[in-house]
C-alpha cells in the first residue's frame, strides 16, 4: 500500500486499535495523524477510543476486595481436589 495521505475514512478507523498500541511503523503513523489533523470525523472517533481505553483501564485498576479473593482460590482449591469426571 502507498504511503500517500490516506483519503478513505474507514481505513483510518480500521487502523485506530494498531495506532493506538504503537503496533505501526512510524511512516504509517504519521500518515494516519495526518489524516486524523485533518478530518473531524475520524478525530472525533480517534478522541472517543482514547478515552474508552483510559475509562476501561482506569476501571480495571480497582482492587479486588480480600474476601473475594480468598472464595475464588477456595472454589480454586475444591475444583483441584475434586475434579468432576468428563463423562458425568
Amino acid at each position: 500500500m502507498a504511503m500517500g495521505k490516506i483519503k478513505d475514512c474507514s481505513e483510518v478507523v480500521s487502523k485506530l486499535y494498531e495506532f493506538l498500541d504503537g503496533e505501526l511503523t512510524e511512516e504509517r503513523k504519521l500518515v494516519i495523524r495526518e489524516h486524523l489533523d485533518e478530518c473531524s470525523p475520524c478525530l472525533e472517533a480517534f478522541e472517543f477510543e482514547t478515552e474508552l481505553r483510559a475509562m476501561v483501564s482506569s476501571k480495571s485498576r480497582e482492587i479486588c476486595p480480600e474476601h473475594l479473593k480468598n472464595k475464588i482460590a477456595d472454589l480454586i482449591n475444591v475444583n483441584e481436589r475434586n475434579p468432576q469426571s468428563s463423562s458425568e
